[in-house]
């Protein structure tokens, strides 16, 4: 079962997955004669006959590249461009005439992907020699960017890795890179993937008006690719079920912007999928020393993401300091002020006498009598706070302090006193409750700056779980940047990362985070440039800045003097229990989609599972991946879409289901059994992939209390 003759009929099988026609001469030759008298195993045809590529089939035990000269010398006598080489489970392609070696990919390409490469390859430019187009981005920065990475490309590296502060044209300069590579034929399909459909609409509006001879479109979940149009923009999520069923030659071009973990994890298969250059964006700092990083997922994203396009440090780095310093981004100043209870070290007291017991519900009290345990006090830890905890005085004097900073100014260390501007203000909360509560302590504090009491100074924006995200969301966010009011807009999640306001000129932390990559994305939020916005003032009320060392604003301004809220009269208060992670998830962030008029809808019950169980087949297939032949995964594919096909009426994978189309067209049960080797290995298989994708509540049995995780006794 290793010999060649065997290896060609997984060849064969392979071939017809990506649409090529074996039987047809005029697409596909076998043992094809040469003028030498030698026979090429395969060659594959465009649609008029014409040759384009040989295949060079060996046996599983064989390495495909032992064929490089073998094939090579095939290739020349044809005078074709490409070549495979295959031995059933794994394959190699090549463009001998500018390439030194073959690279592995993950499927033949179809057809059409090869015709469309080989018509290009003809009138193929160097990038260097096409001007950059400056009504697109004219800063240094910006062409030096794109000049490197075509220098890259042009020395035959495809994994490039640019870093590039938030504001400063990540989208301006991808989209002024791309003109440049579709002018020099180097490219002709492009992917740009970003980590939820909202930037996704954003980037399509950018690209209509920077890229308007060259049609882009967003993909979302369910639909198909446009093969007419020449830009796919969407999410790695709405790819999941359907990015297989294209050859891997589909896209010659492959960006991701600030896509995250979403990217190294789970779902990596879907990026590795495509024989494409790959580029990332990120404006994360991405450093080889990774103990300068003090949180374990930040280690992780920053190692893998060096790892996944093989590089030490990025192909270009163009930092916030830098953007400060040449003026394309505006500098900040820092006020720290934290309460007495969120300043205290080793956590804050709380006795019995302070809880409001007639305030809790019958769980939450014996959750609270069993962490007393008899004793007077509890101590709490002041990161528990709006996680598992509230103390609704704490919030007031954050929204008291806000106010009398921004009409009173405030003294910094050189005894200079300064004023923050009045203008939008986005406020970083920890859950919806919260969120919630500051906008409504927000709207009466400022009550009486509002025309009229029905409109609203200060709303809130919700994305987390689903369930617990804002609705109309999406119009809220608008109107926030079209209209005067809402002055301040309350973020959990929604706001972090990826939202463009210039006019934002201050930030309130009311939320901490270990996160060096959130903090920046964060901090982000508020340097972008606009007329009347000298500078931009964070308002930190949790210590955020200490912990991640920014103790030195940029250009003007510099860090104010730590005031610490005064001591008030102990008053009851009560406690809530709020159980929420505090890193992001980009994940969970595809729950919040728009319609094409920029509206939150949400998707119909069906569409939604048909999404959950795609994404869940699709990390389970690809964990399984290493163990796999080839056969068994075009099993286990066709086994994926009939769950996306059933998803309301199956609720469990059996072997019972082969005995029926479209598996009886493969052979049925027996030809199942001699694919998988063995009934016990198929059926190892099948519950592992139950397991995965059949996934319900009552199989998790919960974290543990959160009350209990957030409080020791004294």
């Amino acid at each position: 079962m290793t010999n060649e003759a065997f290896s060609r009929v997984k060849i064969d099988a392979q071939l017809k997955d990506q649409g090529w026609e074996i039987l047809n001469p005029n697409a596909v030759r076998f043992e094809y004669v040469l003028s030498d008298g030698t026979k090429a195993d395969y060659v594959l045809c465009d649609r008029h006959g014409r040759a384009l590529a040989v295949v060079e089939a060996k046996k599983a035990a064989i390495n495909p590249a032992e064929a490089e000269a073998q094939a090579k010398a095939y290739a020349v006598q044809l005078q074709v461009p490409y070549i495979f080489l295959a031995n059933g489970e794994e394959i190699r392609f090549w463009e001998w005439e500018r390439e030194a070696f073959p690279r592995t990919v993950k499927t033949f390409f179809a057809q059409s992907d090869l015709e469309r490469r080989a018509a290009t390859g003809q009138v193929k430019r160097d990038p260097l020699t096409v001007q950059i187009d400056k009504h697109i981005v004219e800063r240094d920065y910006q062409t030096a960017c794109i000049d490197k990475l075509c220098q890259e490309i042009t020395a035959g590296r495809r994994k490039l890795l640019v870093e590039m502060a938030t504001g400063t044209g990540k989208t301006r300069t991808a989209a002024a890179f791309i003109k440049r590579l579709f002018e020099a034929n180097a490219v002709t399909r492009v992917l740009f993937l970003v980590d939820r459909i909202p930037l996704a609409k954003q980037t399509e509006d950018a690209f209509a008006e920077h890229l308007s001879d060259f049609p882009a479109y967003v993909l979302r979940t369910g639909r198909r690719f446009q093969d007419e149009k020449r830009i796919t923009i969407t999410t790695l999520q709405s790819m999941v079920n359907i990015y297989h069923e294209y050859s891997a030659g589909y896209f010659d071009l492959v960006i991701s912007d600030e896509c995250h973990r979403s990217i190294y994890g789970k779902w990596s298969g879907v990026l590795k999928h495509f024989d494409g250059i790959q580029v990332g964006l990120t404006a994360t700092p991405c450093v080889a020393n990774l103990g300068d990083l003090g949180d374990a997922e930040d280690k992780l994203f920053v190692r893998d993401t060096l790892r996944f396009f093989e590089v030490d440090k990025p192909t270009f780095s163009y930092k916030m300091k830098d953007a400060i310093h040449d003026g394309y981004l505006v500098p900040y100043q820092i006020y720290k002020a934290k309460t007495v209870k969120t300043a205290a070290e080793g956590g804050f007291e709380v006795k019995r006498g302070e809880l409001d017991w007639s305030a809790m519900d019958t769980t939450t009290r014996a959750e609270f009598e069993k962490l007393f345990e008899g004793s007077d006090a509890i101590v709490i830890d002041p990161n528990a706070l709006e996680r598992k905890f509230t103390i609704p005085e704490r919030n007031r004097a954050i929204v008291r302090e806000f106010r009398e900073v921004l009409e009173k100014g405030f003294t910094d260390a050189k005894g200079v006193v300064r004023k923050p501007l009045l203008g939008k203000t986005i406020v970083f909360a920890v859950t919806k409750r919260h969120a919630e509560t500051l906008a409504q302590l927000f709207d009466s504090a400022f009550a009486d700056q509002k025309p009229s009491p029905e409109v609203r100074y200060a709303d809130y924006v919700v994305s987390g779980m689903g369930k617990d995200d804002t609705v109309d969301g999406m119009t809220k966010i608008k109107r926030f940047k079209k209209e005067p009011f809402p002055k301040v807009l309350v973020s959990v999640n929604m706001l972090d990362t990826g939202f463009d306001c210039p006019e934002v000129a201050n930030l309130v932390f009311a939320r901490f985070t270990r996160s060096a990559i959130l903090y920046q994305q964060m901090r982000g939020r508020g340097t972008r440039k606009a007329k009347g916005k000298p500078v931009f003032t964070m308002f930190d009320f949790v210590g955020v800045t200490d912990y991640h060392g920014d103790n030195d604003a940029e250009g003007e301004g510099g860090i104010v003097i730590q005031k610490a809220a005064p001591k008030r009269p102990t008053e009851p208060r009560k406690l809530l229990s709020l159980d929420i992670d505090d890193h992001i998830d980009p994940t969970t962030r595809e729950w919040v989609t728009v319609d094409e008029d920029g509206n939150m809808v949400f998707p119909e019950a069906s569409e939604q599972k048909q999404a959950e169980i795609g994404a869940r087949f699709e990390a389970w297939l690809l964990a399984q991946e290493e163990t796999l032949s080839p056969d068994e995964a075009r099993w286990l594919r066709t086994v994926g879409s009939q769950l996306y096909a059933n998803v309301d009426a199956w609720d469990e994978f059996t072997a019972g289901h082969f005995a029926f189309p479209p598996f009886t067209l493969m052979g049925g049960l027996p030809e199942a059994l001699r694919v998988f080797s063995s009934g016990k290995r198929l059926d190892t298989l099948l519950e592992s992939l139950n397991d995965a994708v059949f996934q319900t509540d009552a199989q998790d049995n919960g974290p543990p209390t959160p009350l209990r995780q957030a409080a020791t006794a004294s």
